[in-house]
């Protein structure tokens, strides 16, 4: 059977629907309501073609949606397409009884909520699933002030999580040459280091030492998923800034080149959040790089430390600390401190193994790291390298973590042996710079000089 034709027969049909609410005049704004009534609609159809028509309009309904209707919509998914507590008891007593995988397919089918097929049925029609991103997206905009909507964002990550699992996945390259509808929303994008006009956007894909790839999906169209940013390098970079102005790196050859460095790593698709891509994405551009570049020894990060001055600030106030450690995390408040030559070593005898401490032994409520950068890096296998004094001096880098960048280092021998040990017993893989700063912060903390 031509599946190509019942695509463009199944596209044509959903077309010709929209085309025709628009001649008879269906401008009525919609309320939740009327979108519930067709979400139910949507889930007695029985025909595909039916489908694919219903879920087109449900989608445009939605659309349409002012925000306190939506948030009203939601809240009926999470009431009235619940999975029904008297059906989930029934197969559970069967089950019980019976302990058979027909019994246990009947109780699977049961406690599933029937916004999941819901979900399902809306992606049938064509831009469905971009549309159904956008829609987490406004859902996880409300979630925070509305926790009874987290199992309706539950609902999505689990379908999500299958639909834009790894097998989906398109890893393309960016380049100069990149259609331009895409090369404009790689700079909207941008969230670490923010591309400030097209010529910056130049510098970092058009010089030979710099590298960009991202991963698409095919029901997303032109839109990526995540990128990365690569800067080709001898030695492991300390400094962003040279690498965002462009200025000579060390090469002027890709192939002397013996580290690649990513510098930027931006989700694109707020919707997505808490679908890992990231992890894929840096394991698959290290074999895309070896295989362009054999003699790369080095795959390593150069990366920010987001919420370290918060929690440097929170130490000001620490009295288990002593006296003269917490005047010196004072100096941090003076303009431009960064310059002042006498000061900024005061301070780096300080900050970094309060970075060291922060980085490896300060917790969430899970066990895990506090930074979230190091939490994504670690988890994928990574080591705790170096930690670089002054690594950004921009005032973001200034603002949010006293000027200081993370080199995260990736052997491919050790991830998944750092993976591993980092998963079932929360241990930070940490090279011995990184060691030996944990130590000085534990002798700061009793008074002692740091040496």
């Amino acid at each position: 059977m031509n599946m190509t034709f019942l695509q463009e027969m199944f596209q044509s049909i959903t077309q010709r629907d929209a085309l025709l609410r628009r001649r008879q005049g269906d401008e009525t704004p919609p309320d939740h309501r009327r979108l519930v009534e067709a979400c139910q609609r949507l889930l007695e159809s029985d025909g595909e073609a039916s489908s694919i028509a219903l879920a087109s309009r449900a989608l445009g309904m939605y659309q349409r949606l002012e925000p306190n209707e939506r948030q009203r919509f939601f809240e009926r998914l999470a009431s009235d397409f619940a999975a029904e507590p008297e059906e989930i008891d029934a197969a559970y007593a069967r089950y019980a009884e019976q302990r058979d995988n027909a019994s246990l397919e009947a109780l699977f089918e049961a406690c599933e909520p029937r916004r999941q097929e819901l979900i399902r049925r809306l992606n049938l029609t064509s831009g469905g699933t971009a549309e159904l991103v956008r829609m987490r997206e406004d859902l996880l905009g409300l979630r925070r002030e509305h926790p009874e909507l987290s199992a309706i964002d539950a609902d999505f990550a689990h379908l999500f999580g299958s639909w834009f699992n790894r097998g989906f996945l398109m890893l393309k390259r960016i380049d100069w040459n990149t259609p331009a509808s895409i090369l404009e929303k790689i700079i909207r994008y941008e969230a670490v280091h923010e591309i400030q006009d097209w010529n910056d956007l130049r510098r970092r894909l058009d010089a030979r030492d710099r590298r960009c790839f991202a991963f698409f999906h095919p029901a997303i169209g032109d839109d990526p998923l995540i990128f990365v940013e690569v800067a080709l390098h001898r030695g492991l970079p300390a400094r962003i800034q040279p690498i965002l102005a462009g200025e000579d790196v060390g090469i002027d050859d890709p192939e002397v080149a013996d580290t690649a460095a990513f510098f930027g790593i931006s989700n694109c698709q707020t919707g997505l959040r808490g679908i890992s891509f990231g992890n894929f994405l840096i394991k698959q551009v290290v074999q895309e790089l070896k295989q362009e570049l054999p003699q790369l020894k080095h795959f390593v990060t150069l990366s920010p430390v987001p919420g370290f001055a918060q929690w440097l600030a929170e130490r000001r106030d620490d009295e288990s600390l002593p006296a003269t450690v917490r005047e010196a995390l004072d100096e941090l408040q003076a303009p431009g401190w960064h310059e002042d030559a006498e000061r900024a070593a005061r301070l780096k005898a300080v900050v970094k193994p309060l970075a060291a401490r922060y980085l490896v032994d300060e917790k969430n409520a899970r066990g895990l790291p506090l930074n979230p950068v190091a939490r994504f890096h670690l988890g994928n296998g990574a080591e705790l390298h170096r930690i670089n004094w002054l690594g950004d001096v921009s005032a973001k880098g200034l603002r949010q973590a006293a000027g200081l960048m993370v080199n995260y280092l990736y052997v491919l021998d050790d991830i998944e042996r750092n993976h591993e040990n980092y998963t079932a017993h929360r241990t930070v893989a940490r090279s011995s710079e990184v060691k030996d700063l944990v130590r000085k912060a534990r002798k700061l903390a009793k008074g002692e000089t740091a040496k």
